[in-house]
C-alpha cells in the first residue's frame, strides 16, 4: 500500500535523503564520485529544496510504502515549450524499483499537468541512464540532446518528451 502526499518545507530532509540512498546505485556507473558528490551538494541542499518548495519553483510529490518514504518526483511548469511541464526529478529507492512507483509518479504528474491544460510533459535523462529504456515504456521519446555544464562537470542528456491527453 503506498500514498502520495506533496512536500511541504518540513519534508526538505526526506527528500535530501532519498537523494543520496538513489543517487549512487544510480549513477556510480556512468559518473565519477566527484561529480555525483558534487551534483548531489548542488542540487540537493537544504537551502535549495526549502527555496524550490518556498517559492513555488518545483512541486514535490513524496510516495510512501506504509509510512516510509520511498521515491519522489519534483516537477514544474515548463518555461521551454508552450503549454508544457516539466518533470525535474523521478527517484525510487533501488529495493522498491519494480513495483511501479515510477509509473504511478509519472502518471500523477502527467495528470496534473494535463488538467492545467499541459499538451506535453518534458524531463532530462543522462544519455548513458538505465532508466531511458523505462521512460521510453512510459510513452517519452528523445526530442533532442543538450550537453549541461554543471560547474566543472558536463550533464550529456537527451530531451525526452511525453505528448499529454486530456
Amino acid at each position: 500500500m503506498y500514498t502520495i502526499t506533496t512536500a511541504t518545507t518540513n519534508d526538505v530532509e526526506t527528500i535530501r535523503q532519498l537523494a543520496e540512498d538513489t543517487w549512487w546505485p544510480t549513477y556510480s556507473p556512468i559518473l565519477e564520485d566527484e561529480q555525483i558528490r558534487f551534483m548531489l551538494d548542488l542540487i540537493y541542499s537544504s537551502k535549495g529544496i526549502e527555496k524550490q518548495i518556498a517559492n513555488n519553483e518545483q512541486t514535490f510529490l513524496l510516495l510512501k510504502e506504509g509510512d516510509k518514504p520511498v521515491a519522489f518526483a519534483g516537477y514544474s511548469i515548463y518555461d521551454g515549450a508552450e503549454a508544457a511541464y516539466k518533470l525535474h526529478k523521478l527517484y525510487c529507492l533501488p529495493e522498491t524499483q519494480g513495483k511501479g512507483y515510477g509509473r504511478v509518479l509519472i502518471d500523477t504528474v502527467s495528470r496534473i499537468a494535463a488538467n492545467a491544460g499541459a499538451k506535453s510533459l518534458y524531463l532530462n535523462v543522462n544519455r548513458h541512464n538505465n532508466a531511458l529504456a523505462f521512460y521510453e515504456k512510459m510513452g517519452f521519446g528523445i526530442a533532442r540532446e543538450e550537453d549541461i555544464a554543471i560547474g566543472p562537470y558536463w550533464m550529456n542528456d537527451y530531451i525526452m518528451q511525453k505528448p499529454l491527453i486530456p
